[in-house]
């Protein structure tokens, strides 16, 4: 599916004040990637909102963790709602109420798409409110063009228009050095050239998802780029991608929940020694 945000090493997030700049910023950004990266959602979140209800940076990510909880849990959407309500309360400029705008809509998406509920209308008024607010150079664009890609693969059926939303986003990732970003683009790409029957880009596509993934150490996300993998690769090494994948999201607790169908009949591979 899709991230929520990414981890951020260039020092403090805007609003912060000096005296929790630098190395606390930092200090509490890794504590927060190693939670997420971890599918520990919950903890990454109550790390936040002791910073959350005064800055409206922090407010933001606490809110799109949730979000991206409900993404790979299917659950949570309370939590979700109420922590984009204190967000879009705090937003006080244009950056901020996209980014804001940006995670309702992609609430709404992954409530269609999960058919937990029919919230397809409200997905793409956000995202358009969204598309409103932000500047093309704000740092949030990429991340709002991948999700309009989104809403066009999936929910639209138009993978002309997704692989357009794509690029985009794919260009802007690479601009503001947002690795997570470029191994869900890259993904998607190689998505839409597997359903072209593209086999050779679609191959490298997948495969370079799985490198970011893994030199991140996005555990989380980590089974569902072995799995899109192993639909690209050669039988005798897509059994093996299968495997490790099964191994992965068990290990990880049954995460991403949407996974399960894919996984369901595939022997788990033994632990690396």
């Amino acid at each position: 599916m899709e991230p929520a945000e990414t981890p951020r090493t260039a020092g403090p997030a805007p609003g912060v004040p000096a005296a929790r700049s630098a190395a606390g910023a930092d200090a509490l950004d890794r504590a927060v990637w190693r939670l997420r990266s971890r599918g520990c959602w919950d903890d990454a979140a109550a790390l936040l909102e002791p910073h959350a209800a005064g800055f409206p940076p922090y407010a933001i990510r606490r809110a799109a963790l949730l979000v991206e909880r409900c993404m790979f849990t299917a659950t949570g959407w309370a939590a979700a709602e109420d922590a984009l309500r204190a967000a879009e309360a705090l937003a006080g400029d244009n950056d901020e109420r996209g980014a804001a705008a940006c995670e309702r809509g992609q609430l709404a998406y992954a409530a269609t798409v999960l058919g937990v509920r029919d919230r397809a209308d409200e997905a793409r008024s956000a995202l358009g409110r969204a598309a409103a607010l932000l500047a093309p150079a704000a740092p949030g664009r990429p991340m709002l063009d991948f999700r309009r890609g989104l809403m066009a693969e999936h929910v639209a059926d138009s993978p002309d228009s997704a692989r357009a939303a794509y690029r985009r986003a794919h260009a802007g990732a690479t601009a503001h050095g947002d690795a997570l970003l470029l191994s869900f683009t890259w993904r998607h790409l190689a998505g839409l050239a597997l359903r072209d029957g593209e086999l050779a880009e679609a191959r490298h596509g997948f495969a370079e998802s799985l490198r970011i993934r893994e030199e991140l150490g996005f555990l989380v996300g980590t089974a569902p780029a072995l799995v899109a993998l192993a639909d690209a690769a050669p039988p005798e090494e897509a059994a093996g991608l299968r495997a490790e994948a099964a191994r992965l999201f068990r290990l990880m607790g049954g995460v991403p929940a949407w996974l399960a169908e894919h996984l369901a009949d595939v022997p788990v591979a033994p632990a690396p020694s």
